[in-house]
Formats: structure tokens, C-alpha cells, sequence
């Protein structure tokens, strides 16, 4: 661990242990929306809770790394700015848990000619959040490396993109026999799904930024 580090490892664990939480959360999320597309209810359903549970831990773990920046007063030169990336941590579990109570709500109907594209999409969304989390645990050992960790995370986001706008291609554009209420519902449920890669990509631009200064 770096010296500017060393009197913060009970800090440094907290937050791996809220990034594994939020971690399992993702994969949950993943793992729910696979249930649905494949009309495994009861294991939908399982999932939804879980993701409750796991989103609850998360915001519990997320307050008392909190209190223990202000409490204690650890890295008080950059504990707002700690502060903010873990609130953009804890922003894609709750986008996570949003997107499945959204099926679980709206019901949507998706043909099963784009099934897989939903499962190839909810695959890179997932895998773009899964990409940021150890650059966030080597921001608090070893920032200079973070920068070089992100490549991974701006690729698959970029991946969701495009597999978010093929199937709003293929919805408007070969879809015929959707009504245009059901194609406007399919796409709303790709922004979804899609949101998880973008909130990794703001994570990892805020990541981007911090470092350098961690560095200075």
C-alpha cells in the first residue's frame, strides 16, 4: 500500500467489501434479466430479492465509509472527492435494482427473435460495470495504475451502444408486425439495461480524473 495510504487500511477494506456488494449486485441484475427473457419466474423473482438485499447492504456499507471519512477524519484533503466516487459506486446498484423492478412491473413482451440481443446486451452492460470495480480498488492502493485500467470498461460500453441501437434498428426497421407502442416499449427496456454501462463509464472517468490528483 502507498504512504499516502498507510494509516487508512480499515478504510480500504470497507470500501472493497462495499465494491463486492455492489459487484454481486450487477451479476444478480444479470442473472434476473437472463430469468425473464428465458420465463424462469420463480428464479425472477428470487433475484429481485436478492438485489433488495444486496442493494440495502450496500447503502449501509456506503454510510459508514461515510462517517469514517468525516468521523476520523481520514484523507480530509480528498475525502468529498472520495465521497462522490463511491456515491457513483453505489449508483449502479441502484440502477441495477431499477431495472428489474422495471420488468417485474411493466411485464414487457420481447419476441424471441431478440432475445439473444437483449442477453448480448445485458452481457456487456454487466461487463462494463464488472471492468471498473478493480480499478476502484486500485485507486486506493496504487492510483497511478487506475488510468490504465479502464480500457476494458470504455470498450464494452461502447459495445452496448451498439448493441442497444441495433435492436432499436431492428425494432423500427424490420419489426413490421410490432405495433409502435410495443417498439417504443422494447426500446425503453434497452435504455435500461444500457444504463449500467453508462453509469460505469462515468465511474470511470471520475476514476480517470481522481487519480491524477491522488498522484500529485
Amino acid at each position: 500500500m502507498s504512504i499516502l495510504f498507510k494509516n487508512v487500511k480499515e478504510l480500504v477494506l470497507e470500501v472493497d467489501e462495499f465494491l463486492s456488494t455492489v459487484e454481486q449486485g450487477v451479476l444478480i441484475f444479470k442473472k434476473g434479466v437472463y430469468n425473464y427473457l428465458d420465463k424462469q419466474e420463480e428464479a425472477f423473482f428470487d433475484n429481485i430479492k436478492n438485489i433488495e438485499r444486496l442493494e440495502a447492504v450496500a447503502d449501509k456499507l456506503q454510510r459508514k465509509i461515510d462517517r469514517e471519512l468525516y468521523l476520523h477524519s481520514i484523507l480530509p484533503q480528498h475525502a468529498s472527492d472520495i465521497e462522490e466516487m463511491i456515491d457513483k459506486v453505489d449508483e449502479i446498484i441502484d440502477a441495477a435494482k431499477e431495472s428489474l423492478y422495471e420488468f417485474d412491473v411493466e411485464i414487457p413482451y420481447i419476441p424471441d427473435e431478440l432475445i439473444n440481443d437483449y442477453k448480448r446486451l445485458v452481457d456487456a452492460s454487466v461487463d462494463a460495470a464488472s471492468a471498473v470495480f478493480p480499478a476502484v480498488t486500485t485507486f486506493f492502493r496504487e492510483p497511478v495504475k487506475v488510468k490504465g485500467m479502464l480500457t476494458k470498461v470504455y470498450f464494452y460500453e461502447k459495445e452496448s451502444d451498439k448493441l442497444s441501437r441495433n435492436i432499436k434498428r431492428r425494432l423500427f426497421h424490420e419489426m413490421d408486425d410490432l405495433k409502435l407502442s410495443q417498439k417504443i416499449h422494447l426500446r425503453y427496456f434497452a435504455l435500461h439495461i444500457e444504463t449500467i454501462s453508462d453509469k460505469a463509464e462515468l465511474l470511470a472517468d471520475y476514476l480517470s480524473i481522481n487519480a491524477l490528483k491522488f498522484n500529485l
